[in-house]
């Protein structure tokens, strides 16, 4: 089992940034893969980013791509989400989610992929 808690949303500005975070509590964190998704009012929950577990390979929808970084520390059971240059379409919920323990990365842009998913936190851009 593993919990996953996010942090770090919040009210920001076009064109700034803000860093979420996501606490893991339970065993062999190190051996899950971690991605990150949004869900926007009205609509479905969307891919952003995911990080392996055995490379840290990361994986970016397009839109991501150059503004966002995934990273984890497994020191600290953490999988972080920096994104620069926030637009307010970027406006969301924002999802942690886990999957594994050893899994590959098939289908890493599917969220029934993900096998444990945080609460959420909420990431809002005003132009």
């Amino acid at each position: 089992q593993v919990q996953l808690v996010e942090s770090g949303g919040g009210l920001v500005q076009a064109g700034g940034s803000l860093r979420l975070s996501c606490a893991a509590s339970g065993r062999a964190f190190s051996r899950y893969a971690m991605g990150w998704f949004c869900q926007a009012p009205g609509k479905e929950r969307e891919f952003v980013a995911a990080i392996s577990w055995s490379d840290n390979t990361t994986y970016y929808v397009d839109v991501a791509k150059g503004r966002f970084t995934i990273s984890r520390d497994n020191a600290k059971n953490t999988v972080y989400l920096q994104m620069n240059n926030l637009k307010p379409e970027d406006t969301a919920v924002y999802y942690c989610a886990a999957r594994g323990p050893g899994s590959g990365m098939r289908g890493y842009m599917d969220d029934v992929r993900y096998n444990y998913w945080g609460q959420g936190t909420q990431v809002t851009v005003s132009s």
